[in-house]
């Protein structure tokens, strides 16, 4: 209880302090995206860290007159360049905002290790940004959306920030749980060694079947950086470890207790095998939907499970028959959980 107190106290404290301060996100700080089509982009100066100055980045794009808005963080070995969901959301009248994370896309700086990370609450900074921009626009109504470990980074903000000014969670594939077979064993000793030497490098592998999945150029439907977004998932630290498994075990056995309602969306089918092959564009060839489900009913009381056939791991980047179904089962769920819009 004296923790939701402390985060209640935090959230109030922010909001007061941005309705004092000048908006540091003034209209002329907006540039063009590289996305074009009315996409625009500003960075956020994070300060420091162990590794130097650090930067978040703020894409979004807006329509006329709308109260409500969505937040996406991207997944690791990401950034954001999913246009299409922008316009989705849009199109639906709300708000589409998007963060790049510090070490991430648009926020990676010279000399940077790309993804780094120590503790997932190193991302929290970015993610209060961004809803600060967001309330200081005037929405009323916020949802919050995450993939992969986007996903649990944004369960674990809830977690630990109930009194942010978000009305909804949606999460695309949540990395709530580790996909490593007899590997999985050697996960407590690595994040044990992770706060001794946070950047020992642990391999990853060498596949690119997932990239081969989504890449025109190859089997997919999608063009993107690929030193944004690397074919081959990269060498991941000891750190980066303990940061992912601190964050999951936060949110297991009850001790999340999220009250917002809560999309919970995974693929009908996991998939394994470095090499690709057709059914790797119909299942997720990243994590274990069985424990997505398992461990994402345990995230609150209000979680709706949504299982989507042949979806890939990101799901929104299926392929276009299925994202023409999909895409109303999201706003169906958002139009019940969140059925009144928010007075002009």
């Amino acid at each position: 209880m004296t923790r939701i107190i402390l985060r209640y106290f935090l959230w109030a404290t922010i909001l007061l302090l941005t309705a004092i301060l000048p908006a540091s996100g003034a209209a002329h700080d907006w540039q063009p995206d590289i996305l074009g089509d009315g996409f625009e982009m500003r960075h956020v100066d994070q300060g420091e860290d162990y590794s130097g100055k650090i930067n978040s980045t703020i894409i979004r794009k807006l329509t006329p007159d709308s109260r409500r808005g969505v937040l996406y963080i991207h997944g690791f070995n990401d950034y954001f360049f999913n246009a299409k969901m922008g316009d989705e959301f849009v199109g639906h009248g709300y708000d589409f905002y998007a963060v790049d994370l510090r070490k991430y896309g648009r926020s990676i700086l010279l000399g940077q290790k790309l993804f780094e990370v120590r503790s997932l609450t190193e991302y929290f900074p970015d993610i209060d940004s961004a809803l600060v921009v967001m309330q200081r626009a005037g929405l009323e109504e916020i949802v919050l959306m995450g993939h992969s470990t986007g996903g649990l980074i944004s369960a674990y903000y809830m977690a630990e920030n109930p009194g942010a000014p978000v009305d909804a969670l949606i999460l695309n594939s949540p990395f709530l749980d580790w996909n490593l077979g007899w590997k999985e064993r050697l996960v407590p000793l690595i994040s044990w060694w992770g706060l001794i030497s946070p950047d020992t490098r642990i391999p990853q592998g060498k596949s690119t079947a997932y990239a081969e999945s989504l890449l025109k150029k190859y089997h997919g439907d999608w063009t993107y950086n690929t030193r944004w977004k690397l074919e081959q998932s990269p060498d991941v630290t000891a750190g980066w470890v303990r940061a992912i498994n601190q964050a999951q075990h936060a949110l297991r056995d009850g001790k999340a207790r999220i009250s917002i309602p809560i999309l919970l969306m995974y693929s009908s089918a996991s998939i394994s095998g470095d090499q690709w092959t057709p059914a790797h564009n119909r299942a997720d060839g990243v994590l274990d939907v069985a424990d997505i489900r398992r461990y994402g009913l345990q995230l609150g009381p209000r979680v709706t499970c949504l299982k989507v056939t042949d979806g890939l791991h990101d799901l929104l980047l299926s392929n276009p028959a299925l994202l023409r179904a999909l895409y109303p089962r999201i706003f169906a769920w958002l139009s019940k959980e969140l059925p009144n819009q928010p007075t002009k």
